[in-house]
């Protein structure tokens, strides 16, 4: 579950590490965000000398968060960290690498752009 003031992992190659999210969006006044909902996130850290600076309001879609999600299947699934990938208005990720697993989940919602790029999709 994420909720304003949450610390996220930056799962791309985009320049940021460290995201803290801000509002939830696209989404009707929900309390948390959830593995494919749309967040906007100001930047915490940053690398140098990248394209994306320390304190940039950006948006991201969520990826992976510790609090475990059921499937339809029965299939309960937890991961060890929250993680967001950086998206332009698009829905496009910024970044050209995807590191870490994605979630399948990502794919019913047409961010196919982010399952193409990934290693793995669980």
């Amino acid at each position: 579950m994420i909720q304003p003031q949450t610390i996220l992992n930056v799962a791309d190659n985009s320049g940021a590490k460290k995201l803290m999210c801000i509002r939830i969006i696209k989404t009707c006044n929900k309390r948390y965000a959830y593995i494919g909902d749309v967040i906007i996130a100001v930047i915490k850290e940053a690398t140098p000398n990248a394209s994306l600076e320390k304190s940039e309001i950006i948006m991201a879609v969520i990826v992976r968060i510790c609090k475990e999600t059921k499937r339809y299947n029965g299939l309960i699934i937890r991961y060890d960290h929250n993680a967001a990938v950086i998206i332009d208005q698009k829905g496009n990720p910024k970044g050209t690498r995807i590191f870490g697993v994605i979630s399948i989940e990502l794919r019913q919602l047409h961010f196919t752009k982010i399952i193409a790029l990934a290693p793995e999709v669980l």
